[in-house]
């Protein structure tokens, strides 16, 4: 495999994770390998984050590298789509797994937090962070992007597209709502990582029902989708909407 350029290796630790994974997606999975947050933490340099986390800023370039030379197929260049086609595309595959999952979700943890909280008492903790989780997700989704972000991004788009200017309201609903929203998704990530520092991530104890186990694979499913959704919006989707 070919080294990257000097000039390349330069861009590349100036540009932000978020940048570097909106420009290709599958660059998440090198990041995903070294516990790298790419959507709340997107916003931080790839150069700073190695020094941060004390990793070898050459072997994340030769990684990414290696991950780029890939052939990128149209479907999964997420920045490329159209904003209406993007914010549908989250509603329909992000939306519906965290409607379709998060209420069982929710019920497992607190199932095993009755049965095995006398002896794992961080699961008593995780179920009451969850709870949390789970109310904020669902009025975050509903109001804040489904009955008034989305549709005022769709307005815009659509309007731009024609090449007029979009509408003052609806450019001041982006505007206030992309700041909201962002702060809502730091909340719900930090919320997120600290049950996976509680469960020491996602280990399974020993001597635990079947319950606990369902529940650990699926906290960890849970937070992977959730980090794939919350990428898109704040690194592409809100980020695009704001230049409309």
């Amino acid at each position: 495999m070919a080294k990257p350029s000097p000039a390349q290796t330069r861009n590349a630790s100036n540009k932000t994770i978020g940048e570097i994974v909106a420009d290709d997606y599958r660059t998440a999975r090198v990041f995903e390998r070294h516990e790298i947050d790419f959507c709340c933490g997107g916003k931080v340099s790839l150069a700073e984050t190695c020094k941060n986390k004390r990793i070898d800023f050459t072997v994340i370039s030769d990684e990414l590298e290696a991950v780029r030379i890939e052939a990128l197929e149209r479907a999964k260049n997420h920045a490329s789509w159209e904003l209406p086609f993007l914010a549908d595309y989250i509603i329909n595959i992000h939306h519906s797994y965290l409607k379709d999952n998060i209420n069982q979700l929710s019920a497992y943890i607190r199932k095993i937090a009755a049965v095995h909280g006398e002896l794992h008492p961080e699961v008593k903790e995780i179920s009451k962070i969850f709870d949390k989780v789970e109310v904020d997700l669902m009025i975050h989704m509903q109001k804040g992007e489904e009955e008034t972000l989305f549709p005022a991004i769709k307005r815009a788009a659509g309007t731009a597209k024609e090449g007029m200017t979009p509408n003052p309201k609806d450019r001041e609903i982006i505007k206030n709502s992309v700041i909201s929203l962002s702060l809502e998704h730091e909340d719900i990530g930090e919320a997120i990582h600290t049950i996976r520092r509680l469960s020491k991530d996602y280990a399974i104890p020993d001597n635990v029902c079947n319950t606990f186990v369902l529940t650990y694979q699926k906290l960890k499913e849970f937070e992977e989708d959730l980090h794939k959704h919350v990428h898109l919006e704040n690194n592409i989707l809100f980020l695009k909407a704001t230049q409309l």
